[in-house]
């Protein structure tokens, strides 16, 4: 793969391909042969095409890091009912894999005569391609001119498609029916293409191609890719595809964690009318200024960064079904007017008629979906919903709608497609970079209140409950009135980052070896590297001289067990005996050092133990390189020694060169996280001040009035007057704040993210089934004790709540790691009106705690909490 998979997306791979595996052994070892279907669910954004050509690589090629066979006969096809979609997906396949060519991504088009299909491809294929019509399916093209070309009776019956030996179900049907091959089928938002609404007793095309009919087999494998578990599901019964199918265990990709990658957006800004009345001019002239802003700050970020890529924002404007032409023209008068120096070529559309439509007086040409992304001079999109299925737009950053009230899903349909990250990653600590504007001309402020909940946890395809949505936001900055020992401590806070899937010590210091000679920190770093490795080996091969001769000779050893039997004797007898291994089982030994210690440092390490290449040499040495090689690899002590040894360069290094990569790019420094997260325990992350932060003034009443939200002063990041909103803080937190602050020591205080980012205090810790999450601590106080500044985390959390006792004791292992560099570790819940607090930093509590013994409430109960007196609030 060319890209480092997430990782999410790489425990999704792991899973699919088990599905994978599980799937061509009910299908290839069964008798009879056992069909089978999965699918992998994942929210708008999260990169499902990449993971799925992780995937399809493996299943090609193989993927040790998986410990995954390829299979030699794997055919798939990917099939929507868009062929633009699968244009799309063909040319991000591409982008995503080196190993994918033009040669393996076929599109299925006529004229099309094969008797089969060729495994190691991926063929695309589409709805309309399976159609009566289709030059691929019918028979002889009946003329058109009776007179001048008379027909052949009989003929359209038996003919196959302009003549050709094989009509496209016929090769289906050859290729499920070739024993030497496996077709797996890929159904691209496996939500389309089932339902017939208008004759649903007769098989829609799909049905066809999943289930078979009397004269063609069922597809072995039917891999679903969609936004939602249930639409697919529903799809396969729709399609009577689950009898005799057998049914493996979908693939679901927690929104949770796409919002922790930064692959999507992390906020929402909604802007309404303040009042009655007809507005539309003035929030689309707010719109155009929102995007000349937007386009000014990417231009500033890329060159500070100095970036190749470059990021030009576009606005969409989103018509009624039924659009006006003059009011959109009014609309686009208005942008230009607000922001000049657009030219009349930034404006295209993408509504059903594809030709040169007029709007006041403006003529605007349509434009294919699937290529508003790459031209960029496209500044300005006129649209409807959500544009076309699989579509979407990474710079689409502010949306005007004028749609009504009521058409708040047709709303959250499009915002679905604009969530994705422009770089495909956070813009650390900058809000507003990573943030979507919703302007809303027609709506009030109860119905956008709705909107805004739909959108933080009710619309199933957007991420999940972690996306935050403000109204009426304000952009805020660095608070001057925070002194500057408080942010110098900030950064020197430890946060933990996230072990990795199949982390390997060796691979990891590789990696960072790679990274400092890119980036001129260490030149011939990896040099270094592999020649530290190389004497590890040596000396590990001495120390355990007795296990690695014993290693050496099973590689050299292929055991043979004979069984012969005599005709007319009962009984077999059995023979073992030895054979010396040939290069090729000697080369599948190798593997086991490629999976040890990566293939870079194995394959060095051989030229290592043979030495310097001799043309007049034999093969004999270098054969004793790699037997010695995947040797070293079996033995356990070797491998543990060498893993601890490279643990301890890469920590090393990192350390040396903490300063440094804190002043490279972004990009980079993003770079250098990874890789400290290829860890299989939580390493000490990097923490970073925020830049710009995003928070909406005013809340929402019990009586669904609206008011101007609390104000709170001293917090990391304010408005012009050093104050912050906390709008989005629950009854608890609020008078948390307020006794913190009341605190005379107290100078300053932050609102922690509730996502991964380098703005935000993380911790790890494994869940219930094992699996390592990330908990982000509410607040972060600054005390200043004894003359000096310090840290507390305070971290109120429903005891209600079903991950209430896993938080609980992660931050108490938290505490016990790192409970010196805090003044105060504290969890509160309130109980019966009274709040309790739980100090984590006492050694008899946090020993409570972690023995897992009670329920959460009752250690807010009992003598191990105290009364935290919340005192009066301060809200202004």
């Amino acid at each position: 793969m060319k890209f480092t998979l997430k990782d999410y997306q790489a425990d999704a791979v792991a899973d699919v391909l088990r599905n994978l595996m599980s799937a061509r052994t009910l299908y290839q070892k069964s008798e009879p042969t056992v069909p089978s279907s999965f699918s992998l669910t994942a929210t708008t954004g999260a990169g499902k095409t990449v993971m799925a050509a992780a995937a399809i690589e493996a299943l090609f090629w193989g993927n040790e890091a998986y410990d995954f066979s390829p299979d030699p006969g794997a055919v798939v096809i990917w099939f929507s009912d868009d062929p633009a979609l699968n244009e799309q997906t063909r040319n991000r396949l591409l982008d995503a894999s080196e190993k994918f060519t033009h040669a393996n991504l076929v599109r299925i088009e006529p004229p099309f005569a094969k008797p089969r299909l060729d495994p190691g491809k991926v063929y695309f294929l589409n709805t309309q391609k399976l159609t009566k019509s289709s030059k691929l399916t019918r028979g002889h093209a009946e003329p058109t001119d009776d007179a001048a070309q008379p027909q052949i009776a009989g003929l359209k019956e038996i003919a196959t498609p302009d003549l050709q030996g094989w009509t496209i179900w016929q090769t289906l049907a050859n290729t499920i029916d070739d024993p030497d091959l496996t077709l797996y089928l890929v159904l691209d938002e496996a939500h389309r293409g089932f339902n017939n609404k208008t004759n649903s007793d007769k098989p829609t095309i799909v049905r066809k191609l999943v289930n078979g009919t009397k004269l063609r087999p069922a597809v072995p494998v039917v891999w679903g890719i969609s936004a939602t578990i249930e639409h697919f599901d529903e799809a396969m019964k729709q399609a009577e595809a689950t009898k005799n199918r057998q049914s493996l265990k979908p693939v679901l990709v927690d929104p949770s964690r796409v919002q922790e990658s930064g692959l999507v957006k992390d906020t929402l800004v909604l802007d309404i009318p303040d009042e009655a009345g007809n507005f539309d001019s003035v929030l689309v002239r707010r719109a155009a200024r929102k995007l000349r802003e937007s386009t000014e700050r990417w231009a500033t970020y890329v060159e500070s960064q100095g970036l190749h890529e470059t990021v030009k924002p576009l606005l969409v404007l989103q018509t009624p079904n039924t659009p006006a032409p003059d009011d959109v023209g009014l609309a686009l008068d208005t942008i230009f007017a607000e922001y000049p120096e657009l030219t009349a070529d930034a404006v295209r559309h993408v509504l059903g008629d594809h030709s040169t439509q007029k709007f006041g007086a403006w003529a605007v040409e349509w434009i294919e979906p699937q290529r508003v992304q790459e031209d960029d001079h496209v500044r300005i999109l006129v649209a409807k919903d959500a544009i076309s299925t699989g579509w979407d737009c990474p710079r689409a950053e502010v949306l005007v709608s004028f749609r009504p009230a009521k058409d708040n899903t047709h709303i959250t349909q499009l915002l679905g497609r604009m969530v994705r990250s422009p770089l495909a990653r956070r813009v650390p600590g900058d809000e507003r970079l990573n943030a979507v504007d919703c302007i809303l001309p027609f709506f009030d402020r109860t119905t956008a209140v709705k909107v805004v909940r739909y959108l933080t946890g009710d619309l199933a395809s957007m991420p999940g409950d972690q996306k935050k949505a403000v109204i009426d936001g304000k952009e805020l900055t660095r608070n001057p009135n925070v002194p500057q020992a408080v942010w110098d401590l900030w950064e020197q806070l430890p946060t933990q980052t996230l072990p990795q899937r199949g982390a390997k010590p060796v691979k990891r210091l590789v990696a960072l070896a790679q990274a400092l000679s890119a980036d001129g920190l260490r030149p011939g770093a990896l040099r270094i590297a592999e020649g530290e490795v190389h004497a590890s080996l040596d000396a590990f091969a001495i120390k355990y001289a007795k296990q690695l001769e014993a290693a050496v000779q099973e590689i050299w050893d292929v055991h043979v067990k004979e069984i012969s039997g005599r005709y007319g004797k009962s009984g077999l007898s059995y023979t073992e005996f030895v054979e010396r291994a040939d290069d090729r089982a000697i080369r599948t030994g190798f593997e086991a050092a490629k999976k040890a210690f990566g293939a870079d440092i194995a394959q060095s390490y051989v030229s290592h133990v043979a030495g310097p290449d001799d043309p007049d040499a034999d093969d004999d040495g270098l054969r004793e390189a790699y037997v010695r090689a995947a040797a070293l690899a079996t033995v356990k002590e070797v491998r543990e020694k060498v893993d601890a040894d490279a643990l301890e360069l890469t920590t090393s290094w990192f350390a040396e060169h903490r300063v440094a990569i804190k002043g490279l790019p972004d990009v980079r420094q993003q770079e250098y996280e990874d890789i400290r997260a290829l860890a299989t325990e939580p390493q000490i992350g990097a923490l970073r001040p925020p830049r710009t932060r995003i928070e909406g003034f005013t809340v929402e009443l019990a009586d669904g009035q609206f008011a101007r939200a609390p104000l709170a002063p001293l917090h990391l990041m304010s408005d012009e007057k050093g104050d912050f909103p906390l709008t989005a803080l629950n009854e608890w937190e609020r008078k948390v704040v307020f006794t913190e602050l009341r605190r005379t020591d107290s100078r300053g205080w932050y609102r922690n993210p509730s996502r991964a980012a380098f703005d935000s205090l993380g911790i790890a810790y494994r869940d219930p089934s094992g699996n390592w999450r990330s908990m982000h601590p509410d607040f972060v106080f600054f005390n200043e004790v004894d003359g000096k500044i310090t840290a507390s985390i305070i971290d109120p959390h429903g005891h209600h709540l079903g991950d209430a006792s896993t938080k609980l004791q992660a931050l108490a292992n938290f505490a016990s790691e790192f409970g010196d560099r805090f003044h105060r570790i504290e969890a509160l819940a309130e109980d019966g009106g009274r709040m309790r607090v739980i100090d984590l930093k006492n050694e008899i509590v946090r020993g409570a705690v972690l023995s897992n013994t009670m329920a959460p409430i009752d250690y807010y109960r009992s003598q191990f909490a105290v009364e935290y007196d919340p005192g009066p609030q301060h809200g202004r």
